[in-house]
């Protein structure tokens, strides 16, 4: 079976443990931070979940590992038949991985009540073998992941408000694809339902305060958390939409406002060698948001699928996409060259963190 080394109160953890139970494939946990050594010799990267194959191989990157898995455990498949629907779900995945990683992280690091229980959590379940005193550890965590992964990556009074909106907004246009249906795109869940476990499970679903948020103002959205976690795929096709849904279009606009955006600006200094750049979304603007050298491999990989398509798909994504941001994913301007993963390795490659030694300090 294969080897999760994960945290229960993981990101990406739950978006790849939600696939593991709907495949039906066989895991178990075990702690990472423990085997941090070990780990980061195999992968490159301590970013969990790290998952060791039935062959003994290491895997990260929860995007390229459940495209793997989708070739050794084809049935039932998670990627929509029609190319202009399934690229359009793998683009709501990587929004799910990259944009709203900042609201989750927030609403985690910003709030009281939040901070104090999750710390606890973390340092029970990842840190004993620490030689700290508990409170000390606690502290720690919260300073670290505070500081970095919030006040660092551009959460401010001035775009407080904004980014507790992105949450929001997810809730919202999520809920009115939910209204009629129990899955995003068809009558089983797809990749871009599993890219939104991520942030709806483990952090807007779980911690204290966006759960209660989700409960009131995104029911539905509640609902669906446990739906897809509790459901378990059977042999056969999957009925997925073959024209992406007219509900949709407003998480799509929302996609091309705010992580599209991101992804321009990110790659034009990166091109440009900063480490800093400055964002402005849907009127909100961002000052000094860390570089990420992974999120231009992201918009690789977004390009590298779009140029895939045949022309008449590629016209049909435009249709969907009728937004100035979205130009970036057929327009090399910025240009888009992270020299990362060249070889078409992964999920076995030697792999980077999101920002830099992992903490956008």
């Amino acid at each position: 079976m294969l080897q999760v080394f994960g945290a229960k109160v993981s990101y990406f953890t739950g978006k790849l443990e939600a696939y593991l139970r709907y495949k039906g494939i066989p895991y178990e946990t075990l702690p990472a931070f423990a085997e941090r050594k070990a780990i980061v010799e195999e992968t490159g990267a301590m970013q969990i979940p790290i998952v060791r194959d039935e062959d003994g191989r290491w895997m990260s990157d929860t995007t390229p590992i459940l495209q793997y898995l989708e070739t050794k455990h084809p049935s039932p498949s998670i990627l929509p038949a029609d190319p202009v629907v399934r690229f359009l779900a793998l683009l709501i995945e990587d929004y799910a991985d990259e944009w709203l990683w900042r609201p989750a992280m927030h609403y985690r690091w910003s709030y009281r009540n939040d901070r104090a229980l999750l710390s606890s959590l973390i340092v029970d379940e990842l840190a004993e073998h620490v030689p700290l005193p508990r409170w000390m550890k606690r502290l720690g965590i919260q300073t670290r992941q505070r500081v970095g992964f919030v006040i660092r990556d551009g959460v401010n009074a001035a775009t407080w408000d904004h980014v507790e909106g992105s949450y929001f907004a997810a809730l919202e246009h999520m809920s009115t694809m939910l209204a009629k249906r129990s899955f995003l795109l068809g009558d089983a869940p797809s990749v871009a339902d599993f890219g939104l476990m991520g942030p709806m499970l483990r952090h807007f679903g779980q911690d204290p305060t966006p759960a209660e948020l989700m409960r009131t103002r995104g029911s539905k959205v509640y609902a669906w958390v446990a739906r897809v976690w509790n459901t378990h795929g059977k042999e056969g096709a999957p009925r997925f939409f073959e024209e992406f849904p007219a509900d949709g279009d407003g998480l799509l606009r929302e996609i091309c406002e705010t992580h599209l955006e991101q992804l321009r600006g990110n790659a034009a200094a990166w091109t440009e060698q900063r480490r800093r750049f400055a964002l402005a979304v849907q009127g909100c603007f961002y000052k000094n948001l860390p570089v990420s050298r992974y999120r231009v491999a992201c918009l690789e990989r977004l390009r590298q699928e779009f140029a895939a398509l045949d022309t008449h798909a590629q016209s049909r994504v435009r249709e969907r996409l009728p937004y100035s941001q979205a130009e970036i994913l057929w327009d090399s301007t910025p240009a888009a060259v992270s020299g990362y993963d060249e070889e078409r390795l992964a999920p076995f490659n030697k792999a980077i963190n999101v920002y830099g030694r992992g903490v956008p300090w």
